[in-house]
């Protein structure tokens, strides 16, 4: 798969740490327990389908404990030195260097991710590390001016308190860390609630990180658990004051909701569904438009929420676009995630890969034309690739989340931008063309929260506003955003001199 790779850091700690052991235990208050519902998560690996370990799961009494002990350690680490804070997450980084193939390998065994995806998620997750040593210098207050005489007008950026974290599967180390380490180095404690099928590197690998960077007991918890025994209750608890997901529109719509109807109403950060477009209009450079399609499509099978989910094609180019396209995803390599050279490795589960099956059917049903295709092997299923598409196939209206490419030709750039902002969502989109200026009148035309011209559609850089609109969600992920969303404005005046108050 042809992409730009970050360079890999050099690892000049010679000494290799003891690997990571006790991850059939829930993290709370600073000490691993055995989580006390009735139930058990079981992580297989999807490539071998053979099961990992069992962690029983954690039930309301666990997620109360995890909120009351965040709470009670919040207060004092708020008042901790923006120094301090900034060196645990300092500390934090280096442990992440120190552990990157343990950190990568339980990416490519609990998610099998290939491993060219492994590494780009860890250097993801890095950098937002990375980002957050800085973050406690970032939470700047304002003086206001004041129309009242000898009145001092101030606005403090305080922690929100408590964050509750629900992160998802497909890029579950960085979409746990892009709101776990901005909140921790803010000043706020952090509960996570990790996917069932990622746990360990969705959320208790984090645990072992920042116990062993020295984050304070209590200031981060990972409650692992079932979505029906703990979910509703993870978001309605009184005590979190702000609510980060990542997942699905109906899943974040019912988040949304508990959030504002709870006893005490919270904040809710969502980041939801997508259907990316990738528009190539007439002028683009064909090479670079195919290379990067085919990464953007197939990266982790089409398993992020980024992914390019309609590539829109000026009838002008669309043939040799086409021609170039499929040729080079016939050659990409499907099988074991943890060798280096795979391209393409499982889907994350069978629910999964029924979705994507029903999907290949309806695209058939209603009129398609496969071009590459193959039937599954296990959870591998080979790179689909469908022309004749137009936008009202529900391979085009739905998000695919999967190694299937709907391919639609337009007339002109007119049409491409219609086509492209025909949907939903509005998370990312991506467009080609060898007039920048082109590009960036076409791009601000887009109804999406991110628009990358001469450039796929998965981008994410920590000190850049990671979000969507529409019904990609509400909220943004990164750097000054990130600050915005874990902390919250206290505006406090000083009456310096009497004042006169004259009814």
């Amino acid at each position: 798969m042809t992409a730009t790779t970050p360079s890999r850091p050099t690892n000049t700690n010679a000494h290799t740490p003891a690997p990571y052991t006790g991850f059939e235990r829930l993290f709370i208050g600073g000490r691993w327990v055995t989580g006390r519902s009735e139930h058990k998560l079981t992580v297989i690996n999807p490539y071998t389908q053979q099961p990992i370990l069992e962690i029983p799961a954690a039930d309301q009494r666990d997620l109360d404990d995890a909120y009351q002990q965040a709470q009670q350690a919040q207060i004092a680490w708020a008042e901790v030195l923006p120094s301090e804070r900034s060196q645990i997450m300092r500390r934090a980084v280096e442990i992440m260097d120190t552990r990157r193939e343990e950190i990568i390998s339980w990416s490519v065994r609990e998610a099998g991710s290939p491993r060219k995806k492994a590494f780009l998620e860890w250097k993801a997750a890095r950098d937002v590390m990375e980002q957050s040593v800085s973050a406690p210098y970032g939470a700047e207050g304002r003086i206001l001016p004041s129309d009242i005489p000898g009145k001092e007008s101030r606005v403090y950026r305080c922690p929100v308190g408590v964050v509750a974290v629900v992160s998802p599967w497909d890029f579950a180390l960085n979409l746990a860390n892009r709101s776990v380490a901005p909140a921790l180095a803010l000043g706020n404690a952090v509960v996570l609630k990790p996917p069932s099928n990622t746990p360990i590197s969705g959320g208790l690998i984090f645990a072992k990180i920042f116990e062993e960077a020295g984050l304070p007991p209590g200031v981060l918890s990972v409650v692992a658990g079932r979505a029906r025994e703990i979910g509703d209750e993870f978001v309605s608890h009184p005590i979190p004051r702000v609510v980060t997901f990542t997942g699905s529109t109906k899943a974040g719509r019912h988040i949304g909701e508990l959030a504002m109807n709870s006893p005490i109403m919270k904040r809710a950060s969502l980041e939801l569904g997508g259907n990316s477009p990738l528009v190539v209009l007439d002028d683009a450079d064909l090479e670079l438009a195919v290379n990067a399609a085919v990464f953007g499509k197939f990266l982790n099978s089409g398993q992020i929420c980024m992914s390019i989910n309609r590539l829109i094609v000026d009838q002008h180019l669309h043939d040799e676009f086409v021609e170039r396209f499929v040729d080079r995803v016939r050659n990409l390599k499907v099988g074991d995630p943890n060798d280096p050279d795979t391209d393409i490795g499982p889907i994350i589960d069978q629910a999964q890969l029924d979705s994507h099956l029903k999907h290949i059917q309806q695209a058939h049903q209603e009129g398609a034309k496969q071009l590459l295709g193959g039937q599954p092997d296990g959870l591998m299923l080979p790179p689909h690739v469908f022309a004749d598409v137009n936008n009202q196939m529900s391979i085009a209206r739905e998000e695919l989340f999967g190694p299937i490419a709907p391919i639609i030709k337009v007339s002109d750039e007119a049409e491409a931008l219609k086509v492209a902002n025909d949907t939903e969502y509005g998370l990312s989109s991506a467009v080609f063309t060898r007039d920048e200026g082109r590009g960036q009148r076409f791009a601000l035309k887009m109804q999406a929260g991110m628009t990358h011209i001469n450039d796929q559609t998965v981008n994410d850089l920590p000190n850049a506003p990671f979000g969507g609109e529409k019904n990609s969600g509400i909220g943004r992920f990164g750097g000054n955003w990130a600050i915005a969303e874990f902390t919250t404005d206290h505006w406090v005046t000083v009456q310096h001199s009497p004042r006169s108050y004259a009814l």
